[in-house]
């Protein structure tokens, strides 16, 4: 079957097949098919297994239907003005990017594609751009990627053609999208992930059909006593683009039956059949617009205190000097871990650790300045441009990376499809 048929049959719920998208790479596609079980039954309704990002180990696999891709699809399309064609910059086994080739062949379109095996070039940018056909047209880029587009001015040019951008992935700086506001661009930042088939909050607005409580209560961390309480909590994402639970867990916590996953009633409410994804990231709702503050998992803690790298990382990156930067907490004998900023310098600008740690420290409070402020020439990546922090954690302690979150982009060729139902395989 031809990778257009297999994408549009995805879309499609007399589907008789199921995918799951692997690396280019065979020995991490061996890994990730024998995670997720490919060569065993599939619920007769799914047609996609996606992996996640892999931030804690093994990925799992988000399974969903035809109908949370056409949900998702749908969603975008009325959020960003009408259908049209995309520009695939991204890995295609990786939800982001797949779902670039899904918006544009349910439109109609045949999708445009940059080879990203061996990096994001922006003349490929460029050109990809020129070539693509369509009365409106979008992209999707991750941080990285807008930051090496703004640094040539033909890209900025090319970009300036879109009719939206989506930039996801990653957190987006308020430096940098400033940065492509005032460059004429029509950045969208969004917020999304694997198991709510992508982006599914437009610039902190929720999409159509979805709806997001936040989770603040200490006493009941899985069930809200107040779902309608703002904040800052555990963010909770419901609707129809959510995924019918993790291939082979159906227990998960994130999507067990009782508490926001799988089809369930948060008490005090009515809307009985709802899915709902209880995230590890922990955010704001201001006025019904989403602020997301960090990821629960990766708090710091040092001397008795609680950090948010991503509230750190955000003030740091405000400093003109500092194009990208990660925080995360190293073992430390007196405070339990200490604060460690890793700074990517921005062009030929010298990065001053101390100005750096009085910055954070005025902003927000001297715990949470870094002990330390390491100059490096990148920083390692997990999926399409989220920063790798166990691979970082790796490199600055001498700690061994496990194989299961090492991955390479790929191309179309690393999709697997099977035949589907009760008692059939997917591969």
């Amino acid at each position: 079957m031809a990778h257009t048929e297999v994408l549009a049959a995805l879309l499609d719920d007399d589907s008789r097949h199921a995918v799951l998208p692997v690396p280019d790479d065979a020995a991490a596609a061996a890994r990730l098919c024998g995670a997720l079980g490919a060569g065993e039954p599939i619920a007769d309704e799914v047609t996609l297994v996606i992996s996640t990002s892999g931030s804690t180990g093994t990925p799992k696999g988000a399974q969903h239907t035809a109908a949370t891709l056409r949900a998702s699809a749908k969603a975008t399309e009325a959020f960003l003005g009408g259908p049209g064609n995309w520009l695939l910059t991204l890995p295609p086994h990786h939800i982001a990017g797949l779902q670039v080739l899904l918006r544009a062949i349910g439109a109609g379109y045949r999708p445009g594609v940059v080879d990203v095996r061996a990096g994001f070039d922006v003349d490929d940018f460029i050109g990809g751009a020129d070539r693509l056909d369509g009365d409106r047209r979008y992209t999707s880029l991750v941080p990285t990627q807008l930051i090496k587009v703004l640094d040539s001015p033909t890209a900025v040019a090319a970009a300036g053609s879109f009719d939206a951008i989506l930039v996801g992935g990653a957190a987006t700086p308020e430096p940098l999208r400033h940065r492509a506001v005032d460059a004429g661009l029509a950045v969208v930042c969004t917020y999304g992930m694997s198991e709510t088939a992508g982006g599914c909050v437009y610039d902190g607005t929720p999409l159509d059909g979805i709806e997001v409580l936040i989770d603040s209560s200490p006493d009941t961390p899985d069930t809200p006593e107040n779902p309608e309480n703002p904040g800052p909590g555990r963010i909770l994402l419901g609707g129809p683009v959510v995924a019918h639970g993790y291939r082979n867990l159906p227990d998960h916590p994130a999507f067990a039956p009782g508490r926001p996953g799988t089809a369930h009633t948060i008490p005090g409410r009515s809307d009985s059949g709802r899915r709902w994804f209880r995230t590890d990231d922990v955010g704001v709702l201001d006025a019904g617009l989403l602020r997301v503050v960090g990821r629960a998992d990766q708090a710091i803690s040092t001397g008795g205190l609680t950090i948010l790298p991503e509230v750190v990382e955000e003030v740091i990156l405000t400093d003109r000097t500092v194009a990208e930067c990660v925080v995360l907490g190293l073992p430390d004998p007196r405070l339990g871990e200490k604060v460690v900023a890793a700074v990517v310098a921005s062009g030929s600008e010298t990065v001053d650790g101390r100005a750096i740690a009085a910055l954070v420290a005025s902003r927000l409070d001297r715990f949470a300045a870094p002990r330390e402020v390491i100059v490096v020439d990148t920083l390692p990546m997990r999926g399409p441009g989220k920063p790798d922090r166990a691979a970082l954690r790796a490199r600055l302690t001498g700690e061994k990376k496990t194989p299961e979150t090492e991955k390479r982009p790929a191309d179309l060729g690393g999709m697997q499809a099977g035949r589907k139902s009760p008692g059939r395989d997917f591969t």
